[in-house]
């Protein structure tokens, strides 16, 4: 696969051309709900982003549900069991992909309740969230947000990626998280989410995004 072409963009036609493919997209494993990931490093404005499209979505009539990653950290005895600055931890041990499968992707399989959970662990106590589930009705949208998304097989109908380079990653990385890089560039020698993703978007300049399709 060649390079992608990117063109400059506003965050208001992005979100609605993103919103556009959406209510285009039919799942292909027959589930009436959607699952949408928004594909980013903490760097990336992945959180407002997914919420910007749930806005655009709901304008649209269609129901949506935004939720981080952030959320289903596994315990810190397990999260920092290397010590807490491991980046071959972070990247695959941090996030509890057997909670994300059970408790959001299971639910919105077809046959599936819609019943979703929007978060389990709290970082900050170190305990259960114990956050009530939240109803996503059929034809709703699922949009998950985080870092990476697309080397888990997750059953996503679309998925967007923010791609920062290297140099952007390095400056939008707190001083404190810096200890994070290598996983992220293992995440692209191992998963390549520029040219996995179907819609690929450059956040180097968060004012000025650029864009383009992957197929």
């Amino acid at each position: 696969m060649g390079p992608v072409r990117l063109e400059a963009i506003t965050w208001e036609r992005l979100t609605e051309a993103v919103a556009d493919t959406v209510t285009a997209v039919k799942a292909e494993d027959g589930s009436p709900w959607l699952r949408v990931a928004v594909d980013g490093a903490g760097g990336a404005p992945g959180g407002e982003f997914a919420r910007r499209v749930e806005d655009a979505l709901r304008l649209r009539g269609r129901s949506a549900l935004v939720v981080g990653t952030e959320g289903f950290l596994r315990p810190a005895s397990l999260r920092l069991e290397y010590g807490r600055q491991d980046p071959d931890s972070y990247y695959s041990g941090w996030f509890d992909t057997g909670a994300l499968w059970r408790e959001v992707f299971g639910p919105l399989e077809a046959g599936g309740s819609g019943l979703v959970l929007p978060d389990l662990w709290d970082p900050a106590t170190d305990r259960a969230t114990r956050s009530p589930r939240v109803r996503l009705p059929p034809g709703g949208v699922l949009l998950l947000h985080g870092p990476f998304l697309l080397g888990h097989w997750f059953p996503f109908d679309l998925t967007v990626h923010l791609q920062l380079s290297p140099g952007a990653l390095r400056r939008r990385t707190p001083e404190s998280e810096q200890w994070t890089l290598p996983a992220f560039q293992r995440y692209e020698d191992e998963v390549g989410p520029a040219g996995a993703a179907d819609v690929l978007v450059r956040v180097d300049d968060p004012r000025h995004p650029a864009w383009g399709g992957t197929g």
